[in-house]
């Protein structure tokens, strides 16, 4: 599908980060872009981006976490544009704890947000895109929706269950004009790591990695290997890129993750032994943050 004039792309979780960067991205084709986030101040500011860029912008206030927030922005789209050609499924949020402290508040939260927002609104949308035989249902997942961390399990469960949902989507979609994809990000410079319910995972892995160095020299373990990190802009290049491919497997954004994700299936005691050295960190660094607290 190729994004021009004509297209509408609904995009959650645009007040920032990656759907943010985008709708800029689907601006600079021409689109009408709709943003939908709770933040309505950083809405609007990502709106006027929109513009400058040479797109059309819609405004939606919603938290996608709320059933009937996320009706109403399906339904709102259908009203003002009449049809809905790509649905960009970003807002997410991830949390900070080890099993045995996660809230099952938190729990909720990570599904609410993460899984919930999927279902509702693709299962919404679905009708418009089957209706006009056109539309691509874009869900962010993550590398942590295809192999383990520690210390975010409830978010690190919710994006195996996005990869799930949209794996039997695509089963639904087969023969059609509809698309469905996962796209599995690594590390990307947002301001997500710190926005972590529990507090800033960010802050864990910034203390774990160099100590996870020193573990790996002491115990004679390999280094774990991590991506670079990617800028938001570079994130969405490749979103749009395959939004524009149509029918396409699901999207590794940072090198050597698809092969660590292949390996997971295959041999998960060896793929976990490749990052033994940095998950032995993050305990030690989560365990003293709790002795700090």
């Amino acid at each position: 599908m190729k994004i021009d004039a004509s297209t509408v792309v609904v995009i959650t979780g645009a007040s920032s980060g990656i759907g943010a960067e985008c709708a800029v991205a689907c601006a600079q084709k021409g689109a009408s872009v709709v943003l939908v986030a709770r933040r309505e101040s950083q809405l609007r500011a990502v709106a006027q981006r929109v513009l400058d860029a040479g797109g059309s912008p819609m405004v939606i206030v919603a938290d996608v976490s709320r059933e009937d927030d996320c009706y109403r922005v399906i339904d709102a789209v259908a009203t003002t544009h009449g049809h809905i050609d790509v649905l960009i499924n970003n807002a997410g949020r991830g949390n900070h704890a080890s099993v045995e402290d996660t809230p099952t508040a938190q729990w909720r939260s990570m599904f609410n947000v993460n899984v919930d927002s999927v279902f509702w609104l693709t299962s919404r949308a679905l009708p418009l895109m089957k209706k006009a035989d056109r539309g691509h249902i874009i869900a962010i997942s993550s590398v942590a929706g295809r192999y383990g961390h520690p210390f975010n399990a409830a978010y690190v469960a919710a994006k195996h269950a996005v990869v799930g949902f949209i794996a039997a989507l695509r089963t639904e979609l087969v023969g059609t004009n509809v698309h469905a994809t996962t796209i599995c990000p690594a590390g990307v410079v947002t301001e997500w790591a710190d926005a972590t319910e529990g507090g800033s995972i960010g802050a864990l892995y910034a203390k774990a990695i160099p100590r996870s160095r020193m573990i790996s020299r002491e115990r004679g373990l390999g280094i774990a290997p991590l991506s670079k990190m990617m800028s938001a802009t570079d994130c969405a290049s490749i979103i749009i890129d395959a939004i524009e491919r149509g029918r396409t497997d699901d999207v590794f954004t940072h090198a050597g993750t698809k092969e660590i994700a292949v390996q997971a299936v295959e041999d998960r005691c060896t793929q976990e032994d490749r990052f033994e050295s940095l998950w032995l960190a993050m305990r030690e660094a989560y365990d003293a943050q709790g002795t700090t607290d």
